[in-house]
């Protein structure tokens, strides 16, 4: 890792301001450099900018349509997908038998039209970026600050404090912005997945996000897919994206939702049908009659939550709904371009999927019969009907009280979600009941704050006792200091409309239970405080001593007076690059460090690694990299590499973080890393189903190769992670046959065979594990590989950054060369 400046600035002066600015005021002032631009007193953008190119897109699927022929039927995901493939011919021929066999089989090479970017991911990505050494984005891009600011005593607080502490790193961000054309959200402008919602999702578009939950814009009729940074930037300098092409998993949506249900139970419900590995290489596309019931923003929870299943991303074809979203949102022209196309015969429709098209499972859903559902915990997708949820509690002896409901965040924090529950709080508060759960809200973004804020909806909130968070991530992510702090060790219950509740996420503790539930189902279990606790059948007693029961919540898909701009200091910058921005790591920084390129693969195969860890059970990208107070060190990857594996159990002794050397000394897994790099050691880790599920965190394949990871060899993988780890040059395996997990234990060496010629052939061949046990008994263990021609020259080269950062230099040289001829 090399630790310098790198010039490419700063304000002396911006940054005395920011310091006087916060010792003057607990609410945010305009931050120089990183809340430092100008603004005019109405939010303004470029809506050219914020369009899909339709006709490009339309040219493209004729050509797409050319190519497989005209009556070849073809789902929505696939006309999308397929129109942004930069050589429709040599994705969609090749290795598909002329075309027949595509999902599951092509390696599709692709051309997105944005990339969005959150401030924890934003950081590696624009390092990395900024190595390529070009003077802009290729394509229109966004960072959205919204996980570095903690929850705990409410927005005016906390986002002053947040800004303080995370000073270094949001001005880097927004310097870099500015100076490669990107547009900046500052902190509290809101959850990225909300904001792209609001100003960048549209039907037909393609793009790309630092963050597993980027799906949420197909919500609007977009593919979005969550990526590690290193794919971000292939994006950013237009070079094609590459991904293998997905099955697609029809769910058929019939009836409509009434009163109790939402869009939240949708994907709850389904969560429980597929479990955690269930999407994994699908995309999931609804369709049905169902769909034209659906608010825009009700579709984008449920879409945001397929992550959760591991599929690719998920999306809803054009509706009705759409049209007064897109209004409301200052992009009516998008609105009329896509209606247009939508209605048009479907040869050229873009935004439908074609009326004979398959798909390779379906799974129907009627609405009409759908109840509320609550997950957990520990995992999304142990659903539980609410009408069976009591005897559920009872059964597994779980907390029969709970200490927190937290509604919002980017999954349900829209207009329907928060006049929803706003209705309950109106209900309850007619009746004299305060809740006996602390009640957190999170706002998705300064636009539904302050809409909130000037329909009343927050001071319905506050009256009760809830207490109003910034517009971010917050405790969803485990930016969150807990008020009543349970003692660790000690089973304790929260619910929230989050997406996640992996162990620890929240709070760092390991006991406490998050159950997912929809916004308003959480308000109103807060007013009763137990877990077993059902809106739809039981009373509360009130102070007069009658039984109080909740009557269904209604709500407004959509403000009558229109969505307020909010806060002038909270609007994004323009994209336009500005060459005379400097940007600069301190190479005394904590949080910050410049990237050493990591060295290539050697001209020989893997001979002397050992197993570093073997893991049990869930390994999630929590696990192998923590969030929380880990977050400040985003940018700094030797500092952040201190948590690596922290959360992993040892499959031998059943403890958590805890690794055992060669000798028998007992360290943690980041200790041992560090003693065998320093020894010249590279190792792997062996693992179970499902490795890297959870985050699009790329910091789980950095923070491993860094250490000296060189394979990881698990019975199968998340998607996002499988291609992180090979973009950082690691090799990810399966087994041939999983029993052989059994055989392996750690300090175990192994050899590879046939790695490298693999990696030489662009993919062709099988990779065989030698491995020599303590007693130097060995085993050839038979694996599974995933690279394409591609990947291998990632791995080659040390990463896909190595090979990017050549190629540029290349492309430098040659304009160089021209420029010389020419004069």
């Amino acid at each position: 890792m090399r630790v310098q400046a790198m010039r490419v600035g700063q304000s002396a002066n911006c940054r005395s301001l920011l310091h006087t600015s916060l010792r003057n005021s607990h609410v945010p002032s305009r931050r120089c450099l990183a809340t430092s631009h100008n603004v005019s007193p109405s939010q303004k953008f470029d809506i050219v900018s914020r369009t899909p190119p339709y006709q490009k897109l339309l040219a493209r699927l004729e050509e797409v349509r050319r190519v497989l022929g005209s009556t070849r039927q073809l789902t929505l995901a696939e006309k999308i997908l397929y129109s942004h493939l930069a050589n429709p011919d040599e994705s969609l021929l090749s290795n598909t038998n002329n075309g027949k066999d595509i999902r599951g089989k092509a390696n599709l090479k692709l051309k997105p039209d944005r990339v969005a970017m959150q401030d924890a991911s934003a950081q590696m990505a624009l390092l990395q970026f900024m190595s390529c050494g070009l003077p802009s984005t290729a394509v229109p891009a966004s960072i959205h600050c919204d996980h570095m600011i903690v929850g705990e005593k409410g927005a005016d607080t906390d986002l002053p404090n947040s800004i303080a502490g995370n000073k270094e790193v949001f001005d880097f961000l927004e310097s870099a912005a500015k100076k490669y054309g990107i547009e900046f959200w500052p902190p509290g402008a809101g959850i990225i997945h909300q904001s792209v919602l609001e100003n960048y999702s549209a039907p037909g578009l393609m793009m790309l996000g630092t963050d597993s939950h980027t799906p949420n814009a197909g919500g609007l009729g977009a593919i979005a897919i969550g990526v590690g940074g290193a794919d971000a930037v292939d994006a950013l300098v237009d070079a094609p994206w590459e991904l293998k092409a997905p099955k697609i998993l029809g769910v058929r949506l019939e009836g409509e939702l009434s009163g109790w249900a939402s869009p939240k139970d949708v994907i709850l419900h389904l969560a429980g049908q597929l479990t955690v590995r269930g999407g994994t290489g699908f995309i999931i596309e609804y369709f049905g009659p169902g769909v034209q019931s659906l608010s825009c923003t009700g579709m984008a929870t449920i879409c945001n939550m397929g992550a959760e299943v591991g599929a690719t991303t998920s999306l809803f074809p054009f509706s009705p709904a759409h049209v007064p979203y897109l209004e409301a949102t200052h992009r009516g022209p998008i609105a009329q371009q896509a209606s247009k196309i939508a209605n048009s015969p479907m040869q050229r429709n873009l935004l439908r999927a074609d009326s004979e098209a398959e798909y390779d499972k379906v799974i129907t859903i009627n609405l009409s019969e759908l109840e509320p559902h609550i997950n957990g915990p520990f995992t999304p997708d142990l659903s539980t009907p609410l009408s069976k949820f009591k005897s559920v509690v009872e059964e597994k002896d779980w907390p029969r009280t709970f200490g927190a409901g937290l509604i919002g965040s980017c999954t349900n924090s829209s207009y329907q979600d928060m006049t929803r529950s706003e209705e309950i709080v109106k209900q309850a508060e007619a009746a004299g009941l305060k809740p006996k759960a602390d009640f957190f809200i999170t706002p998705g973004s300064e636009q539904i704050r302050a809409t909130l804020d000037r329909d009343n909806t927050l001071s319905t909130f506050t009256s009760a006792g809830g207490t109003v968070l910034a517009n971010a991530c917050g405790p969803c992510i485990g930016q969150w200091s807990r008020t009543d702090d349970p003692p660790k060790g000690e089973a304790n219950a929260i619910f929230t409309s989050y997406n996640r509740n992996f162990p620890g996420r929240n709070d760092g503790n390991r006991d406490t239970m998050n159950f997912l539930a929809s916004p308003e189902l959480i308000t109103a279990m807060s007013y009763s405080g137990s877990t077993t606790f059902n809106p739809m059948t039981d009373s509360i007693p009130t102070a007069s001593g009658e039984p109080f029961k909740f009557s269904p919540p209604k709500g407004f898909d959509l403000p009558s007076k229109g969505f307020a701009d909010g806060k002038p200091e909270f609007f994004a910058t323009p994209g336009v690059p500005d060459p005379s921005v400097e940007v600069v790591v301190d190479p005394k920084s904590t949080r910050l460090a410049l990237l050493d390129p990591f060295p290539p693969f050697p001209s020989s195969e893997l001979e002397s690694l050992r197993v570093l860890y073997k893991v049990k059970g869930q390994c999630t990208t929590d696990t192998i990299s923590a969030a929380g107070p880990w977050l400040k060190y985003k940018g700094h990857l030797p500092n952040i590499s201190e948590n690596t594996l922290i959360g992993a159990v040892n499959a031998a002794t059943d403890e958590v973080n805890v690794a055992y050397d060669v000798d028998g000394s007992k360290s943690g897994i980041p200790e041992l890393a560090k003693r065998w790099k320093d020894q010249g050691l590279e190792w792997l880790v062996v693992a179970e189903h499902n490795y890297g599920e959870g985050s699009a965190r790329e910091h789980a394949a950095l923070q491993p190769r860094y250490l000296g990871g060189r394979i990881i060899l698990a019975k199968s993988f998340a998607r996002i992670h499988e291609t992180n780890l090979k973009k950082q040059g690691i090799v990810p395996l399966t087994f041939a046959n999983e029993a052989d997990y059994d055989f392996f234990d750690a300090c175990d060496e192994v050899a590879t065979r046939g790695l490298l010629d693999v990696l030489r052939s662009g993919g062709k061949g099988e990779i065989e594990l030698v491995v020599k046990k303590k007693d130097s008994s060995e085993k050839v263990v038979k694996t599974r590989h995933t690279l394409s021609e591609d990947q291998c020259g990632f791995v080659l080269a040390g990463s896909a950054l190595n090979l990017l950062a050549r190629n540029a230099a290349e492309q430098r040289e040659e304009v160089t060369r021209a420029s010389e001829l020419s004069d």
